[in-house]
């Protein structure tokens, strides 16, 4: 008997638990801007005073969320499309990106987040010549940022940065203007996000 009570019990525990823990959880929808910088991201940021639409690509896709009350796990997968700019040149990158991200609840709506970003590349174009020569088409980065919650409605901010550069190389014969022969398919971000639970 008083073996069947801890067992139920135990149950009982595990069930209010599982409940609990599954209160935050669900999965919605989201997009937002991306702003890339290629070599000191500061230095970046003062160019993009002088020209907002310099660097600036879009972000659209789905999340996930795993969390009990103050903890949570956020896996996301987003279609990104990115652009650089290298002495007027632009380089275009489109990918999948997959951020899966360790969360914990601050105070009230304030939440702070970090974790890897799992990139891998669709398609690279650079003024108009596509480019094949990839260091690596799937590279590993880092999330780290914060955002609120306003009921259904979530707004972020993070940075990302790559573990290691990802060049990419071309042939500059066919380019008009003078540019690089190498640039980063996986430079530093700045990424804001809207984001709606479902």
């Amino acid at each position: 008997m008083i073996m069947k009570k801890s067992l139920l019990l135990g149950v009982f525990a595990l069930l209010s638990f599982t409940a609990f823990a599954q209160k935050d959880s669900g999965f919605g929808i989201k997009g937002g801007l991306n702003y890339s910088a290629n070599g000191d991201y500061f230095e970046s940021i003062g160019d993009a005073a002088r020209e907002p639409d310099r660097n600036v690509g879009y972000h659209i896709g789905i999340y996930g969320k795993i969390g009990a009350s103050r903890i949570y796990v956020r896996p996301e997968l987003m279609y990104t499309k990115t652009k650089s700019d290298y002495d007027g040149d632009k380089f275009d990158v489109s990918k999948l990106d997959l951020p899966v991200l360790v969360g914990v609840k601050v105070i009230g709506p304030l939440h702070v987040f970090a974790g890897p970003a799992f990139q891998y590349i669709l398609d690279t174009e650079f003024d108009g010549i596509g480019i094949n020569d990839i260091e690596k088409n799937f590279t590993v980065g880092a999330n780290f940022g914060a955002g609120v919650n306003l009921g259904k409605i979530g707004i972020d901010i993070r940075y990302e940065r790559g573990f290691s550069n990802n060049e990419a190389t071309f042939i500059n014969d066919n380019v008009t203007t003078v540019g690089p022969s190498r640039v980063d398919s996986r430079p530093d971000q700045l990424i804001v996000s809207l984001s709606l639970k479902i």
